[in-house]
């Protein structure tokens, strides 16, 4: 064999995946379908000032138009267009609507995420067959407490211990803070609805230094809000920053860029996985690499798309794929209640810093029994900051530019609120993705996503805009405005499913360890696992889970059970 392990893929949970198995002291393979990015020396506009662009930060229309997909992310602007795959890089077929956000180097999408971090609560892993809208989860929250402190007292996590049953607490660095109109609608929620506390999220920042993060290179976050360009400080979790460096320094580690895994290798004598076919992305040269144990950690979609085209003549649909449930129950995170609001008071209060946190509260629908007309729940996410007060009081028109201008300018403007849902999406069958017959510039079938609402989700989105609407004039807040972005699915940028985890060998494709049932030395342990998509953010358990996979399959390959 050539290596002993090889994972598909770079980013947030294939760098967790590279820590464990190069700890363990196993020779490890990353294979990254995009180009190297060295942390520090491959973020070009870390350091730039708005000035410094020639947009001014904005996108040209050429660029928007020629991207219509990728520039309705909200991070997708001139300071971080390099990290995104453009539009026509890897095409795909939306046979619905499905806006779908990747980033393809070293590092994946963990350097461009929103770094917002829960632990799932014990109803998320629950709730799904108490109220019968998807199969049994084969683990709960109790067979991961453990790995989510493992990786929190890894990454770092600014968070405060609430106390909250719907939100655990976990290993927690200093908390971001509440500023003072953040308080007050906290206060008066409180006082209003015994059912709902906001608390400050809990965000993948350091914001206070310990030995093990000094021991990454990695410093304390400086509140630039500026992440998405990369951050030379390591101040928040990138597998870049953090778990490839670590897992490089054992001297285990072997990345192979600019390698776009085609297939998996299936040995009918065996039984099992030998190896990885790829080609190269700039030469198109094919190769054949061998391993022991293979983790697919591509990102959901991808890791979809590598599954069902490795097929043999025992696996004729996609490795593992007896049951024909191989890329089904895709499911996402529903953002399209939104509520603005306008807020009067505090005028003489403000805050410092950018700080890259917001205030969460965890779903207060259908925690214990469903007790609403819709399955699953939602989170709650708001915020409340100040423009300049010739902005936002619309004084441009016919300024005098000199000093009168300078100090209109540095006015703080009235109080402005942002509030959002993030809705749990019910996996079904009908939401998948599969291999159309169109093929992309290296053979590859086109991956077609089939992805859509549903009523379960209309009927969320109407219920949390009445309920924010409520919640903000309890809090005294003007002028709230509650909508629906009719955006499509795949702007969360938080799709799970298509190879779910589960007991049951004809109703999932993994088992309780993310091993595939049906080939023994393949482990899934990106958000192609997942089977629903809670409420949370799910990186958090993306590493977690992976974490628990890659010291499980290790034992398996010390004992050469696989």
């Amino acid at each position: 064999m050539d290596f002993d392990v090889i994972i598909i893929g770079s980013g947030m949970s294939g760098g967790w995946a590279a820590k464990e198995f190069c700890e363990k002291g196993f020779k490890t393979l990353v294979i990254e379908r995009g180009k190297d990015v060295k942390h520090i020396k491959d973020y070009p506009t870390a350091w730039k000032n708005p000035w410094d662009f020639e947009y001014k930060g904005y996108l040209p229309k050429e660029t928007t138009n020629k991207n219509p997909v990728v520039s309705r992310c909200y991070a997708f602007n001139e300071a971080t267009e390099h990290f995104f795959v453009k539009d026509n890089e890897h095409p795909y077929k939306q046979v619905k609507p499905f806006d779908w956000i990747r980033g393809y180097q070293v590092g994946g999408k963990s350097l461009m995420w929103a770094r917002q971090v829960q632990r799932w609560s014990k109803n998320e892993f629950k709730s799904s067959s108490r109220d019968k809208y998807a199969i049994p989860w084969p683990i709960g929250y109790d067979d991961l407490s453990n790995w989510y402190s493992r990786v929190e007292s890894f990454i770092g996590v600014a968070g405060n211990k609430d106390g909250l049953e719907e939100a655990p607490d976990g290993e927690f660095l200093k908390p971001w803070e509440m500023n003072a109109v953040e308080k007050y609608i906290q206060k008066r929620i409180k006082e209003n609805f015994n059912d709902r506390t906001p608390v400050i999220s809990r965000t993948a920042h350091l914001t206070e230094m310990k030995d093990q993060f000094i021991k990454q290179g990695r410093t304390q976050c400086q509140a630039r809000t500026l992440c998405e360009r990369g951050c030379p400080l390591g101040g928040y979790y990138s597998s870049t920053s953090s778990t490839l460096p670590w897992a490089e320094k054992t001297g285990n580690l072997t990345l192979l860029t600019d390698s776009i895994v085609e297939k998996i290798i299936y040995d009918e004598k065996l039984g099992k996985a030998k190896g990885v076919r790829i080609i190269n992305r700039l030469t198109k040269k094919v190769q054949i690499i061998t391993a022991s144990c293979i983790f697919v950690n591509a990102a959901t979609i991808n890791s979809n798309l590598v599954l069902l085209n490795s097929t043999s003549n025992r696996f004729p649909n996609g490795l593992g794929n007896d049951n024909g449930l191989l890329g089904r129950y895709i499911s996402f995170h529903n953002y399209r209640g939104k509520v603005n609001a306008k807020f009067n008071g505090f005028k003489n209060s403000y805050y410092s810093g950018r700080r890259p946190a917001s205030i969460m509260m965890p779903t207060f629908r259908n925690r214990n029994s469903q007790d609403m007309d819709f399955k699953g729940g939602y989170m709650v996410f708001y915020t409340a900051s100040r423009d300049n007060w010739w902005r936002e009081t619309n004084q441009w028109e016919g300024a005098q530019y000199g000093n009168e201008f300078i100090n209109n300018i540095s006015k703080p403007g009235p109080w402005s609120i942002y509030m959002m849902m993030q809705g749990e999406n019910i996996p079904i069958y009908s939401n998948h993705v599969t291999l159309g017959k169109e093929k992309d510039n290296y053979g590859i079938p086109i991956i077609e996503i089939s992805v859509d609402y549903t009523k379960n989700d209309e009927l969320m989105i109407k219920d949390f805009l009445n309920e924010g609407k409520k919640m903000l004039q309890a809090a005294g807040c003007k002028d709230i405005t509650p909508y629906d972005t009719k955006q499509a699915p795949g702007l969360d940028i938080h799709e799970v499913g298509g190879a779910r985890m589960g007991d049951d060998p004809d109703k999932s494709i993994l088992n309780k360890w993310n091993q595939m049932h049906l080939c023994p030395n393949v482990f899934v342990a990106d958000g192609a696992c997942m089977t629903t998509s809670g409420t949370k953010n799910p990186s958090l358990t993306f590493m977690a889970i992976t974490a628990r996979a890659a010291t499980y399959a290790a034992e398996q390959l010390k004992n050469k059970k696989i």
